[in-house]
């Protein structure tokens, strides 16, 4: 190779160094970013798991292996231990391993309770639902961190009877774990919380999380908005959201 096919060719791998080095990286969409915090927090290891964990006097277990799933909530009271279960066959209700006759009313309401404690506590699992929309807002700087902003709403076709009710997560820019969350919901006259991750615990590679949870002064405010209260320290806190005694089976 002569000189000149030397320098031609140095010319041309430094165009193409420079060229690779200042081409700007693609922004993220809301898709891309649910799915990686799914896998930074393993979450997707759920769909094929046995989860149990103690919620506010109550234990629940969830059983989720290839798209069957039973979600179950057991209330000891005395010599009392009721079971309620919300499969993939509906709703069913035991008392002292005795079958009870519930009301469809009844039912919807106790199916509606199970399934949002199971939903809340193994987030951000469930958010590539078939009903999930997502939208990316604009990031947002909370206690020295970055976050991107997802806003979460349902079709009301596999949404639920609580489609309507709006979802934002704020999941750090480096590792993709989501630390906070709010949502407007509508049932009980409606309103609106804000969620901060107080505590993170590792169980089988899973993240789990305990939540503080706030509620504005502002009732017109909208969910997405809620960060900047609480970058204010304007927001009131209600609750501590706190899961115990987590025991994870893998399934395969």
């Amino acid at each position: 190779m002569s000189i000149n096919e030397m320098r031609n060719l140095y010319i041309l791998l430094s165009i193409i160094i420079i060229s690779s080095c200042t081409t700007p990286k693609k922004d993220l969409t809301a898709q891309e970013i649910i799915d990686r915090s799914i896998v930074a927090s393993n979450a997707n290891l759920i769909s094929n798991a046995k989860v149990s964990f103690n919620f506010r006097e109550r234990t629940y277990i969830a059983n989720r292996h290839h798209g069957l799933f039973s979600l179950e909530r057991i209330t000891r009271k005395g010599d009392s231990v009721t079971k309620d279960v919300l499969s993939n066959d509906g709703f069913k209700r035991s008392i002292n391993n005795k079958p009870v006759q519930v009301s469809d009313s009844m039912a919807l309401k106790y199916s509606e309770s199970i399934n949002s404690v199971h939903y809340f506590a193994v987030l951000p699992y469930g958010l590539n639902d078939k009903a999930v929309q997502k939208k990316l807002l604009k990031e947002v700087n909370i206690k020295g961190k970055t976050y991107y902003k997802i806003e979460i709403t349902f079709r009301q076709e596999g949404g639920g009877i609580d489609y309507e009710d709006v979802f934002v997560y704020w999941v750090e820019k480096k590792d993709f774990n989501i630390d906070y969350m709010a949502y407007e919901f509508h049932v009980n006259g409606g309103g609106v919380r804000f969620r901060e991750v107080i505590k993170e615990t590792t169980v089988t590679g899973i993240r789990f999380v305990n939540h503080a949870n706030y509620k504005s002064k502002n009732s017109a405010l909208k969910v997405s908005e809620l960060d900047q209260e609480f970058i204010n320290g304007d927001l009131i806190k209600l609750s501590e959201i706190n899961l115990e005694n987590i025991n994870v089976t893998l399934k395969k």
